[in-house]
């Protein structure tokens, strides 16, 4: 007497066989689906290059052509020609990256007093952190004007970088507790027993776990001071404007030139796609990649 057993099948429970076509479908809707999410953010960076590279003429064609017409540099010459470009793009440079470094220190040594330490009033400061988030940008412009100004700031680099730390630190804060937190304090507390103190653990243990989230905080925090148009607009003067404000020139009582706008915003661009490139693969990182012991 034999019997046929039917369970656990590849072929589905109970032996019933499950159509390849209904595993395909929600396979098949969430690629469209994607793609078109992909279209959608995808089509204003094509945009910007499509016009930077094609003739001016058709840059402002009521008729235009979703396609490239045809391709040319002269925008980009146009763009260097109207207003100093790498004057505007050295400051950038030096306020991004500052904002970056001291926000990185400044930000990781308040996630650690706060995810690892308990102090009185440690509640309160989260809240403040949060709170400080809520607080729209514009409305902090004018007593931040009054207040480089009494202090001898206004219209120099460091006044921006500090202004910029305001509003940057707090994210920088609270996305780099999050990250501390989720670290086991069981990795720290085993590499004190082996002999580290607990700087020596942090910086062996710790450092190297936190690095991924490190990275994308500072990506974050330098776009945000590479992009940001208003403060630096208000509190900076023609001979010492940034980046984002140099842009504002091809803006004239004329009308706007679109071609050589596009192509300044692809040179602006660069920066931003090279740092991306160079640490995409920490950010991909795991946080806890090879912390268990072998």
């Amino acid at each position: 007497m034999s019997s046929t057993s039917s369970v656990g099948g590849p072929s589905g429970v109970g032996g019933t066989a499950v159509a390849p076509g209904r595993r395909r479908t929600p396979k098949l809707g969430w690629n469209l689906l994607g793609l078109v999410v992909f279209l959608v953010l995808g089509f204003p960076l094509y945009w910007m290059l499509d016009t930077a590279f094609k003739p001016a003429k058709d840059a402002i064609d009521p008729d235009p052509s979703l396609l490239p017409t045809g391709l040319t540099l002269a925008n980009f010459k146009r763009a260097l020609d109207i207003a100093d470009f790498w004057g505007p793009v050295g400051r950038s440079l030096v306020v991004s990256l500052s904002v970056v470094v001291i926000g990185m220190v400044v930000g990781m040594l308040a996630a650690l007093a706060i995810s690892r330490f308990a102090f009185r009033g440690r509640k309160i400061v989260i809240v403040g952190i949060l709170a400080v988030q809520m607080v729209p940008l514009v409305a902090m412009i004018i007593p931040v004007f009054l207040l480089l100004n009494d202090l001898g700031q206004y219209d120099k680099l460091t006044g921006l970088i500090v202004t910029y730390l305001t509003f940057i630190l707090p994210f920088t804060v609270w996305t780099l507790r999050g990250f501390i937190v989720n670290i086991p304090r069981e990795l720290e507390e085993a590499a004190m027993v082996d002999g580290c103190s607990r700087t020596g653990a942090f910086l062996r243990v710790v450092l190297p776990l936190l690095a991924p989230g490190m990275v994308a905080t500072s990506v974050y925090g330098f776009i945000q001071a590479w992009n940001e148009y208003l403060y630096a607009l208000m509190l900076m003067s023609q001979e010492h404007q940034t980046a984002t404000v140099w842009l504002g020139n091809f803006t004239t009582k004329h009308g706007t030139e679109y071609a050589p706008m596009m192509a300044g915003a692809t040179m602006m661009a660069v920066p931003i796609v090279v740092l991306f490139l160079l640490v995409q693969r920490k950010m991909a990182a795991g946080l806890t990649a090879g912390a268990v012991k072998g």
